[in-house]
C-alpha cells in the first residue's frame, strides 16, 4: 500500500462540489431544475466517492502533507493552499461528503416548487467546498479562508427566503454573532504566526514548547494560554457556545436542509474539529483548558433546559445541537479531543437524521411545525416515524446505539479530569443525560403518538412558505427522495459508534492526528484501561447512571405528555418564573440588544456627532469659514481704483521706513 496520497484524487474532493454550484449558480437559468440538483449531486458523490478512498488508504497508513500552491511569500512567511490529510481530516471528509450528498438528493423533495431552486443547490454545494477546504487545511490561512466562506455561505442560507423578515434578521445576527467570534480567532493565529513565525500547522506546532515557555507583553500571563483562548473564542462563535450560542436557534428560519447541513456536519463542527486540530498547543495550557470545560459544561446543560419548552420542531432539534456541541467542547477540555471528534461523527448522522426527519414531518403537515398541531401521526407516516425513533434513541445514550458510545465516553473522560472545573463539569453533562431524553421524547410522543390534533389544530401555524397541498389536512408520508436519505442516515446512527469507536479511540486510526500528555492530562490513558469491548461496553451501560438517567426520562416525558398532560401545564404554573426565564432564552437576546446593541448605538452616536461633527466637521468647516472671513476683509483693499492703491504702497513705504529707521532716531534722542 503507497504511504502517500495521490494529489489529484485530494483536489477532486473539494472541486467537484464547487464544479456543482458554479454550474447551479452561473448556468441555472439554462440547465434548469434537473440539472441543477444533477450536477450538484453528481458533484458531491463524487467527492464522497474520493473520499472514501481517502479513508480507506489513510486506515493503511497513508498519510499526505504538501503545498498544492504557493500564493505568496513575504520573508519568511509563506501563503500557500495546501492540504494535511490524516485520521481527523480523512474522517472528517467522509462525514461531510456522506451527509451533504444525503441533503442534497433531500432537498429535490423538499424545495420542489421554490422559485429558488437553482439557487438553493448552488449555495448548499458552495458550503460542502467551503467545509472540505476548512479540514483538508495544512495551514492558517487556508483554515481562515475556509472558516470565513462557511460562515458567508451559511448566511445566505438562513436568510434564503430573504423575503421574510425574521429569515433577514436570522441570517444579520448569525453573520454579526460569528465577527465577534472570528475577531478573537484571528487574533489567535496573529500571536501563533508573529510569535511562531510561520502559518503552517506543523512548524507551528514544532515551535509549540518555545511559545509555552513566552509570556504575553506587558503581563505574566503565559503567551500560549492567550493564542488558545483567543482560538477557542472563534470556536465559540462557530460551534455555538455560550454566550455566542444565539445565532443558532434563529438559523432554524433557513429551508430545514441548510438546517441539516449546518447543524450535522459543517460550520458548527469546524470550531471543534479546529480546537481538536490544535490539540498540540492547548495541552500546553491548563488555563485554557478548564475554560473550554467550563464553557462546554454550561453550554451541555443549560441549552438543553431550553429545548424542554419549544414547540417548534426544529428549534427542539436545534436546542438539542447546542447542547451536543457541549458536550463535544467537555470532552475538549478534559483533553479528550479523539472523543470529541467521536461524538461529532456520531451526532453528524443522527442529528442530521433527526432534522430531515422533522424536514419529513414538516411536509406530511403541510409545512406545520408547531409539535401542538401533530400527534398520531404514526400511522400516517411509518418509515419518517421509525427513522426519527432511531435518531432519538441514539441522541439519548441508548446502548448499542451510536450515540451511547460517544457520549458514555465522553461523561468517562470527563470523570477521569483533573482540572478546577471537572466537578460542575460532571454535574452537567450527567443531568444533561435526563434532560436530553426528555425533551428527545417529549417531541416524539407528540408528534407520532397519542390524540391526532392535526384537524383541529389547537395552535395555527403561522404562513410560512407552504408549497401547495393545503387542500388536504390530512398527514402523508413524504416521496421517496425524501425518505430515502432518513433510511441511509438510521443505518450510521445505529450502527457507526459500536463499529468505529476501537479504532478511532484506542488503535491507531489518530495517532498523528491529535496530542495528549497522558501524564498532566491522563483521561484517555484510564478510558483505554476500562475499555473491553465495544460489546461489553453496551452491556455495562445497561448498569450505569447515564442509562437510568435516560430512562427516567423517556418515562417522564411518556408520563407528562401521553397519560397525564395536565401535568406540564400544572408545573408551569407553578414554576412560571422559571419557564418565563427559560421562554426568554435567559434574556440574553434582550441583554445582546438592549445593552449592547443600544450601547454600541450610543457610542456610534457620540463618535458620530462629538467626534465626527463636532471636531472634524468643525475644523473643516471653521477653517473654511475662518478662510472666508479673512477673504471677505482683505477684498475691501482690492477695489481696482488707482489712488487707494498708491495710498497703500505710501503707507506701506512710510512704514518700512520707520521700521528700519527707528533705531537710529531713538539713539539721537538719547
Amino acid at each position: 500500500m503507497a504511504t502517500t496520497i495521490s494529489q489529484g484524487l485530494l483536489l477532486t474532493v473539494p472541486l467537484a462540489p464547487l464544479a456543482g454550484a458554479l454550474i447551479a449558480g452561473l448556468a441555472g437559468r439554462w440547465v434548469g431544475r434537473r440539472g441543477a440538483h444533477f450536477f450538484t449531486i453528481l458533484g458531491v458523490f463524487i467527492a464522497f466517492v474520493c473520499s472514501a478512498m481517502v479513508l480507506s488508504q489513510v486506515a493503511a497508513g497513508a498519510r499526505f502533507n504538501a503545498t498544492i500552491y504557493e500564493w505568496m511569500v513575504l520573508g519568511k512567511l509563506v501563503m500557500e493552499v495546501g492540504f494535511l490529510v490524516d485520521g481527523l481530516t480523512a474522517m472528517m471528509m467522509v462525514v461531510v461528503t456522506f451527509v451533504s450528498l444525503m441533503v442534497h438528493v433531500y432537498t429535490i423533495g423538499y424545495m420542489d416548487g421554490d422559485p429558488g431552486y437553482q439557487r438553493f443547490f448552488s449555495y448548499i454545494s458552495l458550503f460542502t467546498f467551503s467545509m472540505l477546504m476548512l479540514v483538508m487545511s495544512n495551514n492558517f490561512l487556508q483554515l481562515f479562508f475556509g472558516w470565513e466562506a462557511v460562515g458567508l455561505v451559511s448566511y445566505l442560507l438562513i436568510g434564503f427566503w430573504f423575503r421574510k423578515p425574521t429569515a433577514i434578521f436570522a441570517n444579520m445576527k448569525a453573520f454579526i454573532v460569528n465577527r465577534v467570534g472570528d475577531f478573537g480567532f484571528i487574533l489567535g493565529i496573529g500571536l501563533v504566526v508573529a510569535y511562531g513565525g510561520t502559518l503552517n500547522y506543523a512548524e507551528a506546532f514544532a515551535k509549540a514548547p518555545e511559545l509555552a515557555k513566552l509570556t504575553f507583553p506587558g503581563t505574566d500571563w503565559m503567551l500560549i494560554t492567550v493564542a488558545c483562548i483567543c482560538l477557542f473564542i472563534g470556536a465559540r462563535g462557530k460551534s455555538a457556545q455560550f454566550p455566542l450560542h444565539v445565532w443558532l436557534p434563529d438559523s432554524m428560519e433557513g429551508p430545514t436542509p441548510i438546517s441539516a447541513l449546518i447543524h450535522a456536519a459543517t460550520m458548527v463542527t469546524a470550531g471543534i474539529f479546529m480546537v481538536a486540530r490544535m490539540s498540540p498547543l492547548f495541552e500546553l495550557s491548563d488555563t485554557a483548558l478548564n475554560f473550554v470545560l467550563v464553557i462546554g459544561a454550561i453550554t451541555a446543560l443549560f441549552m438543553g433546559l431550553l429545548g424542554i419548552i419549544q414547540n417548534d420542531i426544529k428549534r427542539v432539534v436545534a436546542y438539542s445541537t447546542l447542547s451536543q456541541l457541549g458536550y463535544m467542547t467537555v470532552a475538549l477540555g478534559a483533553s479528550a479531543y479523539s472523543v470529541a471528534v467521536f461524538h461529532l461523527m456520531t451526532h453528524a448522522f443522527f442529528k442530521a437524521l433527526l432534522f430531515l426527519a422533522a424536514g419529513s414531518v414538516i411536509i406530511g403537515m403541510h409545512h406545520d411545525q408547531d409539535i401542538r398541531n401533530m400527534g398520531g401521526l404514526r400511522k400516517h407516516m411509518p418509515i419518517t416515524w421509525i427513522t426519527a425513533l432511531l435518531g432519538s434513541l441514539a441522541l439519548i445514550g441508548t446502548p448499542l446505539f451510536a450515540g451511547f458510545y460517544s457520549k458514555d465516553s465522553i461523561i468517562m473522560a470527563v470523570e477521569a479530569s483533573k482540572l478546577p472545573g471537572t466537578p460542575f463539569a460532571i454535574f452537567a453533562v450527567v443531568a444533561g443525560v435526563f434532560v436530553t431524553a426528555f425533551y428527545s421524547f417529549r417531541m416524539v410522543f407528540l408528534v407520532f403518538h397519542g390524540k391526532e390534533r392535526f384537524h383541529h389544530k389547537p395552535h395555527p401555524p403561522e404562513d410560512d412558505h407552504a408549497h401547495g397541498d393545503e387542500h388536504d389536512a390530512t398527514p402523508h408520508e413524504s416521496p421517496w427522495v425524501v425518505t430515502a436519505p432518513l433510511i441511509l442516515l438510521a443505518v450510521p446512527s445505529v450502527l457507526i459508534g459500536f463499529l468505529a469507536i476501537q479504532p478511532m479511540l484506542f488503535g491507531e486510526f489518530m495517532k498523528d492526528s491529535i496530542f495528549v500528555d497522558t501524564v498532566r492530562h491522563p483521561a484517555m490513558k484510564e478510558l483505554a484501561a476500562q475499555f473491553h469491548g465495544a460489546a461489553a461496553m453496551a452491556l455495562h451501560g445497561l448498569q450505569t447512571l447515564p442509562f437510568w438517567l435516560a430512562l427516567a426520562g423517556v418515562v417522564t416525558a411518556w408520563w407528562f405528555y401521553l397519560k397525564q398532560p395536565a401535568i406540564p401545564a400544572a408545573i408551569a404554573r407553578t414554576f412560571s418564573p422559571v419557564v418565563r426565564v427559560l421562554e426568554n432564552k435567559y434574556y440574553l437576546d434582550w441583554f445582546n440588544e438592549h445593552v449592547l446593541a443600544a450601547g454600541a448605538r450610543l457610542v456610534g452616536t457620540g463618535l458620530w456627532k462629538g467626534g465626527d461633527v463636532a471636531v472634524i466637521d468643525g475644523a473643516i468647516n471653521g477653517s473654511a469659514k475662518a478662510v472666508g472671513g479673512l477673504a471677505g476683509v482683505l477684498r475691501q483693499f482690492q477695489s481696482g481704483r488707482l489712488y487707494q492703491y498708491a495710498l497703500v504702497m505710501l503707507l506701506g513705504i512710510f512704514g518700512l521706513l520707520t521700521w528700519r529707521l527707528w533705531p537710529y532716531f531713538s539713539g539721537l534722542m538719547r
